[in-house]
């Protein structure tokens, strides 16, 4: 069954290439034509009845209103900075230090030690991709994650997460291997005192066989435990390599809530060298990982517990409302991602929010609120707020509401208050739950490209989207080679 056509990439020669997406056997297909090198069929998405839910969440963003190219008819993807034709505004922004690691992992997603030759821009280079980032319109990027290789191989990190953060960047985030934070005494406390928020640090099992690394980054959550900055579990995992410790990595989280934000989970992209064979055997969807996730937690966390990112979306539409300012939309594709939260409780069980909520009346209530503000004017703004939380209690779900008291009195600061110092506290006691399938020339799904909401700055002053960064035409190895400064 055909459910929609697109534009791909041909896995051999990366060029754009019609394609469709179709059901079939029970999975969601990407079947797409080269006429140079045949036909391709390839795994999108395991499970059609979530391929569809998600669905219901599509919404489609106005993009940026000072986008840096014109798009041309069929040169996407091979030309970018963001386009009038790109649908969504920088939520993330990723920028690579450096291409030198201190590791040299099995698998990297970057490929970062077999190109020998270092890439590392220069500070005011760095600087001058933030102002790009900053500078953003209708609104600068909220977020900025330092990449590479491993950026605290960088002397100088130190001043450009303070510099992130005197640009205004709300979010500075590292992404990190955690060698140093583990190795250097006082070194994540360093980092705390940029005013750095989160730690994003790699993180692939909870055994020796999955995780060669476990002693370094138990060492590194330890410290940066001490100094109470936050940290993100980023497992990339793999079918037959990893895909059985997703719930023991969970667990492992919770175990560890005082300092572990979240976990999210990034599927393998086969982004370097990879033969078809490895895609078969390796490849793992969204919904592979939830219900991996489903049957190793005994269903205490459901596949269904998981929304795509843009059911967010009432929320900034909410706050627009209210304020009169724009806000960051959360328009990435349906298909790109889901999360879920889940509270840990004081004997170390969880709850999912959705046992507490019932999560699409909650959507609902927000959205009503948003309206009736629109409608009504600045003097009914608060009532609207106050019949709006009352319809909120309706989407507790009965027989439960005495679990629910502090997720209520921080929904009541933060919206009767305005107290958006409450979210915090929320999110201190509560474990985000992520995955985010990065795309590959496998898989490569244009619409999908056209609405991605996590973007490289690059040193030519270009915002590239994540997906094509990194596949199809290689956006990454061209940036990298024509910014290298020496060989290795």
């Amino acid at each position: 069954m055909l459910i929609k056509k697109t534009r791909s990439l041909c896995p051999t020669c990366h060029l754009a290439i019609d394609a469709e997406i179709v059901e079939e056997e029970g999975k969601i297909w990407l079947n797409s034509m080269c006429h140079d090198h045949g036909n391709f069929h390839n795994l999108y998405w395991s499970d059609p009845v979530l391929y569809h839910r998600f669905e219901q969440y599509n919404t489609v963003g106005n993009g940026v209103e000072n986008p840096q190219n014109v798009a041309l008819p069929d040169t996407c993807p091979s030309s970018c900075g963001l386009c009038d034709h790109h649908h969504s505004q920088t939520l993330l922004a990723n920028i690579d230090l450096t291409n030198r690691c201190n590791l040299d992992c099995e698998f990297c997603f970057a490929n970062a030690r077999a190109c020998g030759f270092v890439y590392e821009p220069g500070f005011d280079d760095i600087v001058s991709m933030m102002k790009v980032l900053r500078n953003e319109k209708p609104l600068p990027a909220p977020a900025v994650q330092f990449s590479g290789g491993e950026p605290t191989m960088r002397e100088d990190l130190l001043e450009i997460i303070k510099k992130a953060k005197e640009m205004g960047f709300p979010q500075v985030q590292l992404a990190t291997n955690g060698v140093r934070i583990a190795h250097e005494s006082g070194y994540a406390q360093k980092l705390k005192d940029t005013g750095l928020n989160t730690v994003y640090l790699h993180f692939d099992g909870v055994s020796p066989s999955t995780n060669p690394y476990l002693k370094i980054h138990e060492k590194a959550i330890e410290n940066l435990k001490a100094v109470r900055l936050g940290v993100v579990l980023v497992p990339t995992v793999i079918h037959g390599k990893n895909d059985n410790e997703l719930g023991d990595i969970i667990r492992f989280a919770v175990k560890n809530i005082s300092v572990i934000r979240g976990v999210n989970f990034q599927p393998i992209a086969f982004t370097g060298a990879a033969t078809d064979d490895d895609v078969r055997k390796s490849r793992i969807t969204i919904p592979d990982v939830l219900a991996c996730i489903e049957e190793q937690m005994q269903g205490i966390l459901k596949k269904d517990d998981f929304y795509p990112v843009p059911c967010v979306l009432p929320f900034s539409d909410l706050v627009e409302a209210y304020t009169g300012k724009p806000q960051v939309k959360f328009t990435a594709h349906q298909h790109c991602g889901a999360a879920t939260y889940v509270f840990v409780q004081n004997d170390g069980s969880v709850l999912p929010v959705n046992r507490m909520v019932d999560v699409e009346k909650f959507f609902e209530s927000i959205e009503q609120m948003a309206d009736k503000i629109k409608k009504g004017g600045t003097i009914n703004k608060y009532s609207a707020l106050l019949e709006g939380v009352k319809n909120m209690h309706e989407s507790v779900k009965k027989g439960e509401q005495g679990k629910t008291t502090e997720f209520w009195k921080i929904i009541g600061k933060t919206l009767i208050g305005q107290n958006f110092e409450a979210l915090r506290e929320f999110h201190w006691n509560a474990l985000f739950i992520g995955t985010m399938h990065f795309m590959d020339r496998y898989n490569y799904d244009l619409e999908r490209v056209q609405r991605c909401c996590i973007h490289y700055a690059t040193p030519e002053g270009k915002l590239i989207p994540f997906c094509t960064y990194n596949s199809g035409p290689v956006y990454r190895e061209k940036v990298w080679k024509k910014y290298a400064q020496s060989k290795e």
